[in-house]
């Protein structure tokens, strides 16, 4: 009986060992209520800006699903009833719905809405996890 223990453990054990680790950046709401996140990243050469998860409380989102190229992810964050949660300071593009939007000058141009972005530095890390709190 002792040995077939032993024997579960180490093949438990080499199956956690092969698992591939999750590299990404996540977003995990530590608030009361329900929040909207958009990122920003560079991509190559140009920056981007994507959303919208929608995140419930004491929940996490997986936001980008890869090792990060960028040492700095721009994070912005509302309520349900649209007010910022985060006081960023770099300016970005946000569209509604699903949105994927290269570039971040003239917003207001090409049809989209301005907002500040907190600027999180990530360290160059490739797995990075971003608590939203209360503020």
């Amino acid at each position: 009986m002792r040995w077939k223990l032993a024997a579960l453990v180490t093949f438990l054990l080499t199956l956690l060992a092969a698992a591939p680790a999750f590299a990404d950046f996540s977003v995990c709401n530590q608030t009361l209520d329900v929040v909207n996140v958009a990122i920003g990243h560079k991509d190559g050469e140009v920056f981007r800006t994507e959303g919208w998860w929608t995140i419930g409380s004491n929940q996490c989102a997986r936001v980008i699903r890869e090792d990060l190229k960028t040492r700095y992810i721009y994070v912005f964050a509302n309520d349900v009833f649209g007010e910022p949660l985060l006081e960023g300071t770099t300016s970005m593009c946000l569209g509604t719905g699903k949105f994927s939007i290269e570039g971040v000058e003239s917003c207001w141009q090409r049809g989209h809405k301005a907002a500040k972005f907190l600027e999180v530095d990530t360290k160059s890390v490739s797995n990075w996890t971003f608590f939203l709190t209360e503020p």
